[in-house]
């Protein structure tokens, strides 16, 4: 027997509402996640585009002949966490370096609940399909303190630029495999915040695609005994160019990033210039039936704060050990591996292997502290999640974190996490 949904019946008196007001809005669509309409392909391409999130609202409002896309969606995340080791403090973030080293007696376990990662979001489209379309994208989910709101997203997009606050253009989102943790594998280079970027496609069928951008700096240093830190003067410098295939369902992603690293040599009192890099392979490739890989390998000097795991750890720059007054950029590289099997169009399962490895014993002397913190971290990871419904998802995890210092300590965190998520 086929079933009618009320939804749009309860909505209709609103739609309505909508085209006696404001004549130019001529319908009031449901949207279904698997649509291959113009309306969803898009709203999606519109969209951060991370694997696993929908970001298509199920409800879209379509303007007069099709002049613009409106759509208010929201995805409500409940999960539930049993750690078993030295646990990770946090419900939502998974992160390998914020294993704590030492703990109390009688704190080797630890369950938590969350629904932080809950999250709601506007994505408008205005002219679409001309050369003129004008894109904008906000959303907000709830990881402040006390579910204080928090903005993931902010941003414009026309004629192939960008510009607000979202990914960095070395930040390939994408490629990043499907987990119940926020922060995902430790390598991974998810960096967001202000940023203007253009990206255009080119070649035959629109195969390749190349972008360059410039990104607010976010340094984090740990100085030397005679300097400081002082502002930044010039923006970080991404760039990528890309080869996809497979009807952009593979690619293959080869990034660089070049950073100017300001200090304070107050034995000379003038500032100092570092210069930072990185460069990086990322993608996915469609190997056999469901069976996928995504990938990601990063190396360079001073660009810890592109890396999840070394964020705000005060490794862009630290001390030269031959000089009090001087600061280096500090090696480091970092690996991702997964492989997703699609069962089903419902059920599917991910495998994952992370690591960070940095090179911070080089700097400073015995008296700084990173001569004996953190030397590589390894993050594994498993997971299934079915599909209910269109707009119910449930999932289980396994996420295993260790973490090994220079002095030789080592720690390490098992957490077991299940999800139940509602997506509007």
């Amino acid at each position: 027997m086929k079933k009618t949904s009320l939804l749009p019946l309860l909505l209709l008196p609103f739609a309505s509402y909508a085209q006696s007001e404001y004549p130019e809005v001529r319908t009031f669509r449901i949207l279904e996640f698997n649509d291959s309409t113009d309306y969803v392909i898009t709203l999606h391409e519109n969209a951060p585009r991370l694997i696993n999130t929908p970001d298509v609202p199920r409800f879209a409002l379509l303007g007069k002949e099709g002049k613009f896309y409106l759509g208010l969606g929201a995805n409500i995340k409940a999960t539930a966490n049993y750690d078993l080791g030295n646990p990770v403090s946090n419900p939502n973030l998974f992160v390998t370096s914020a294993i704590p080293m030492t703990k109390a007696p009688g704190n080797g376990g630890q369950f938590q609940f969350s629904a932080q990662q809950s999250n709601i979001y506007l994505n408008v489209v205005a002219l679409p399909g001309t050369k003129d379309q004008l894109g904008a994208y906000v959303s907000f989910n709830f990881l402040g303190d006390n579910y204080t709101p928090f903005l993931q997203h902010a941003y414009l997009k026309y004629r192939g630029i960008t510009a607000g606050y979202t990914y960095s253009l070395f930040t390939d989102a994408a490629a990043g495999p499907a987990t119940i943790d926020y922060e995902g594998p430790n390598a991974f280079t998810a960096v967001i915040h202000g940023m203007v970027g253009y990206e255009a496609s080119f070649g035959y069928k629109k195969g390749w695609k190349a972008g360059i951008g410039l990104d607010m700096p976010n340094n984090s240093f740990t100085n030397a005994t005679h300097t400081a830190t002082v502002t930044q003067r010039v923006p970080d410098i991404p760039f990528y160019i890309q080869r996809n295939w497979a009807n952009g369902n593979g690619w293959l992603r080869l990034s660089g990033i070049i950073r100017n690293l300001y200090y304070r040599n107050e034995t000379a009192q003038k500032n100092i210039d570092k210069v930072g890099w990185g460069v990086k392979a990322s993608g996915t490739t469609p190997i056999y039936g469901g069976l996928s890989a995504y990938y990601q390998a990063v190396y360079g000097e001073g660009i810890a704060s592109y890396i999840q795991d070394l964020t705000g750890c005060g490794m862009d720059l630290m001390p030269d050990p031959s000089d009090p007054s001087a600061m280096n950029p500090v090696k480091a590289w970092a690996a991702f591996g997964s492989l997703q099997y699609n069962f089903t169009p419902k059920f599917f399962c991910t495998a994952t292997y992370s690591q960070v490895r940095t090179y911070a014993d080089r700097y400073g002397d015995s008296s700084v502290p990173w001569k004996t913190g953190y030397k590589y971290a390894q993050y594994i990871l498993a997971n299934a999640f079915y599909n209910v419904s269109p707009i119910v998802q449930v999932g289980l995890e396994y996420i295993y974190g260790r973490r090994v210092d220079f002095g030789g300590s080592q720690a390490h965190d098992n957490r077991l996490e299940a999800m139940l998520q509602v997506s509007f």
